[in-house]
C-alpha cells in the first residue's frame, strides 16, 4: 500500500527510514520501499544511498537489500533515555497476558500515527499477528491509535478528521461517521474495541496510558481472535486495560522531570 509521497527531500528520507524500520531485521529491496512510501524508484534509491553514506542504512553487498544502519542505533541508545518507558511498561505488559491469556502491546503516538514498541504473548494458542514491535498504523486504525485518538482534545480531533481520509486506505469502515461512533463509545466507556475492521476475525481492546501532562502519548492493548473477545468478557478485558493503563500513568507521572523528560512532541 502506497503511502502519500512527502514534498521535502527530509519528510523523503524519514518514509524510507521508517519503511525499512518496518521490516525488522528483514532487508528490503529498493523497489519494495519505493513502492511502500509512493516515491518514484530513482529518487527511493539517491535517497537510500545518501542515508547510507551517512550511516542511517546499510546495504547487503550480495542482495543490495537495505537495513537499518549503525548512527541510527547510536542515536537511539541516547534518545532511549528520554523516551524509553519499556522498563515500566514490561510488568504490566507481563501482568494482561497473564491475566488474560491473550497478546499485550505497548504503542506510543508518533505525530499522526502510533508506533507498538513492545509485545507480551499470552498463553491461548490462536493469536492474532497484526500487531507487532515496529508497526505503525494511523491514528484510528488500531485500537491503540483509535484509544488515543478519543482522549484528545475536541479540537485536535476535529482538526485530524478534516485532513485525513482513512476510508481510501482502511475502507469504508474506517469513514468520518462510522469513526466518530467509535471515538463517542471509546469516550463512554474509557476503552476501545477493534472488532475485527483490519483483519475479519482478529479483534483488539486499548486504553490510553497519559503522561505528566495528562495528555494521551501511550496505549496498552490486547489482541487476540474473535471468540476470545465476546460480548460477556469485554467489559472484564476494558476493566483491567483500564486499571493497568492508570497504573503506568500514575508510575509516569512519578518520574523525575528534568533533561529525560518523558514528553516526546506530538509531531
Amino acid at each position: 500500500m502506497s503511502a502519500e509521497p512527502n514534498p521535502s527531500v527530509l519528510g523523503r528520507a524519514a518514509a524510507l527510514l521508517r519503511a525499512v524500520a518496518a521490516e525488522g531485521e528483514q532487508a528490503v529491496t529498493t523497489s519494495d520501499l519505493a513502492r511502500r512510501t509512493g516515491l518514484a524508484r530513482p529518487t527511493a534509491h539517491r535517497l537510500l544511498v545518501a542515508l547510507a553514506e551517512e550511516g542511517f542504512l546499510d546495504r547487503d553487498a550480495g542482495t543490495g537489500r537495505w537495513l537499518l544502519g549503525p548512527e541510527l542505533f547510536l542515536m537511539g541508545s541516547l534518545a532511549a533515555e528520554r523516551y524509553d518507558i519499556g522498563d515500566a511498561a514490561r510488568p504490566v505488559l507481563r501482568e494482561l497476558a497473564r491475566e488474560t491469556g491473550e497478546s499485550a502491546f505497548l504503542s506510543a503516538r508518533r505525530g499522526d500515527e502510533t508506533v507498538c514498541l513492545a509485545g507480551e504473548e499470552g498463553s491461548f494458542p490462536l493469536r492474532s499477528h497484526v500487531l507487532y514491535p515496529g508497526i505503525r498504523f494511523p491514528l484510528g486504525v488500531a485500537s491503540a491509535g483509535l484509544v488515543i485518538l478519543a482522549h484528545l482534545p475536541d479540537r485536535d480531533i476535529e482538526d485530524y478528521l478534516a485532513r485525513t481520509d482513512l476510508s481510501t486506505d482502511w475502507g469504508s469502515a474506517h469513514a468520518r461517521p462510522e469513526l466518530s461512533q467509535r471515538i463517542t463509545a471509546t469516550r463512554e466507556s474509557g476503552w476501545c474495541v477493534n472488532p475485527g475492521l483490519l483483519v475479519e476475525g482478529s479483534w483488539g481492546m486499548a486504553a490510553a496510558v497519559f503522561d505528566q501532562r495528562d495528555e494521551p502519548r501511550w496505549a496498552l492493548s490486547l489482541t487476540g481472535v474473535e471468540s476470545r473477545f465476546r460480548a460477556d468478557r469485554r467489559d472484564e478485558l476494558g476493566s483491567l486495560l483500564l486499571r493497568c493503563a492508570h497504573r503506568l500513568s500514575r508510575e509516569l507521572r512519578l518520574r523525575p522531570t528534568g533533561p529525560h523528560t518523558l514528553h516526546p512532541a506530538p509531531s
